[in-house]
């Protein structure tokens, strides 16, 4: 399939990105012909807006603070065939993006992942301690959720339109990625990965990341989505718990009453009964919240299914049907 036949749009989310922001969307524009940048200003307080009008990009603006919120607006407001996602930064290689918008079309494919790649001789661009907490970050997700993930975290990323108009979006900041990879993930949309250059920012650019506060915000994303989408075995874990716990505090006292017909420590007993009621009532609620997560999946199944594949005129199938 032709990409110049499709409608192509690159969201570019960017919060004081002067340094970098006309390079990248000056190498959109050489590297996809055809292609509509658009650059989401986050609240800058530097001539980011300015240098993206400059190099050719449509800028818009959303003054509610985080990556997240930028996603959720450009999402829905962005109408296209095809959606290239990439940060501002100018360390991700936008020349990768031709590449990448193929093998989604080739596919057909819903969601491509940039994993960062960096020649062995160079010096990692990574920030200090980003590197294994996305590798740690990768783990955990893949346990979750029983799909290994490459690099969770990448904030380049090529999608379809079914995908971007079934996304939820509820994250507010940067926690935006990992709640793209698992939405991929419990929908099992057709998805792959393509290896895309990665390198330091210019000089004069500043990260906005940090390493433990961003990483603390991810985990805590994770165990909510992991009590969302795995509830039976989140709460099933406590509720066996406390079963365990109960069954320690209350043997003893059962064989003692056996063997005295005697309650000696009727506090303990109460606990632990507790904790048995505790236990069940847990379990219930994992295997509740089940079905209500069934019912939720199918909802956006349905919702993701209300739209074609990439490149596929939606009103093929009723002209089949009518020939």
């Amino acid at each position: 399939m032709d990409p110049t036949e499709l409608r192509i749009a690159a969201l570019v989310p960017c919060h004081n990105e002067e340094a970098a922001v006309g390079k990248v969307v000056s190498d959109l524009r050489a590297a996809v012909p055809g292609i509509t940048v658009y650059v989401y200003d986050n609240r800058s307080t530097d001539a980011t807006a300015e240098r993206a009008r400059e190099a050719g990009a449509i800028v818009r603006t959303e003054t509610t603070k985080g990556k997240g919120n930028v996603v959720r607006r450009a999402f829905a407001d962005i109408e296209a065939d095809v959606y290239v996602m990439i940060d501002g930064d100018d360390t991700y290689d936008a020349f990768a993006a031709p590449v990448m918008i193929q093998t989604l079309l080739a596919g057909p494919y819903d969601h491509v992942l940039g994993v960062r790649k960096q020649p062995d001789s160079a010096e990692s661009a990574y920030r200090p301690g980003h590197e294994t907490g996305n590798r740690v970050l990768n783990g955990v997700v893949g346990k979750v959720f029983g799909e290994n993930v490459e690099d969770m975290l990448s904030g380049y990323r090529v999608f379809s339109r079914r995908f971007v108009k079934s996304f939820p979006a509820v994250s507010r900041e940067f926690e935006i990625e990992t709640e793209l990879t698992v939405h991929s993930l419990h929908l099992r949309v057709p998805k792959t990965a393509v290896e895309v250059g990665f390198r330091d920012r210019p000089v004069g650019s500043e990260s906005k990341l940090r390493t433990y506060h961003d990483g603390f915000k991810i985990l805590a994303l994770i165990v909510g989505l992991a009590r969302h989408e795995r509830p039976v075995a989140f709460y099933g874990l406590f509720g066996t718990l406390s079963w365990l716990i109960s069954v320690i505090l209350i043997t003893p006292i059962v064989v003692e009453f056996y063997r005295i017909h005697q309650v000696p420590r009727f506090p303990t007993l109460f606990l632990g009964l507790t904790l048995v009621l505790l236990g069940s009532l847990a379990w219930t609620a994992g295997l509740i919240l089940d079905g209500i997560r069934r019912s939720r999946h199918e909802a956006a199944r349905l919702m993701y299914l209300r739209y074609s594949a990439v490149g596929v005129d939606s009103a093929e199938p009723v002209r089949q049907a009518y020939r």
